[in-house]
């Protein structure tokens, strides 16, 4: 008896904890530098933002031997829109659209001509690949990730090195390496 096919596939951890970074670095020095009427609102509201973020970046694709869904985790599928799913006999094709940016997106299509957007920022992308092409008959040997791995890569020393500065600069100042001008409102 054949093994029923049952994966689930998630967002790549490398554009996950680099978008996460990202948040950190541009968020956590704001309840630092805010007047003092604000800082508690900001601190408060860091932890609301990161949960969103991460509610954002958990979206899942499941496939098996029926189809394709999108969706999110119970914990957060109340907050983030709905997802989609497709039974593989469903799809009759995979569209390549250009982005503004340059790069290529594409789009699963129906016989009711219904569109669905392929996920490109996975986990283990080939091998979802290759189980969409032996599901469906379609040739995706041409589907590449939407970006290159360099520049999450590139994305991620640079929040990387903001939060380093970033604390630097904190650590100086609690010290008193560095000295807040008079009349400065923090």
């Amino acid at each position: 008896m054949p093994v029923a096919l049952q994966e689930r596939f998630r967002l790549s951890p490398l554009i996950k904890g680099t978008l996460i970074c990202v948040y950190l670095a541009l968020v956590l020095p704001l309840p630092l530098m805010a007047p003092p009427g604000l800082k508690l609102t900001l601190w408060l509201a860091a932890p609301i933002g990161l949960a969103l973020v991460l509610a954002m970046l958990s979206e899942q694709v499941n496939v098996d031997d029926h189809g394709i869904s999108v969706g999110y985790p119970p914990w957060c599928r109340w907050l983030i829109r709905r997802g989609w799913k497709l039974q593989w006999g469903e799809i009759q094709r995979l569209v390549p659209v250009c982005t503004s940016q340059g790069g290529r997106v594409y789009y699963f299509t129906t016989f009711n001509q219904e569109k669905r957007l392929l996920p490109q920022r996975l986990e283990q992308f080939d091998r979802f690949l290759s189980i969409v092409e032996g599901s469906t008959g379609l040739k995706t040997g041409a589907i590449k990730r939407l970006t290159p791995p360099w520049t999450y890569q590139l994305l991620f020393g640079l929040a990387v090195g903001m939060l380093t500065i970033e604390t630097v600069v904190a650590v100086a100042v609690k010290w008193g390496w560095i000295v807040i001008p008079a009349g400065y409102p923090g």
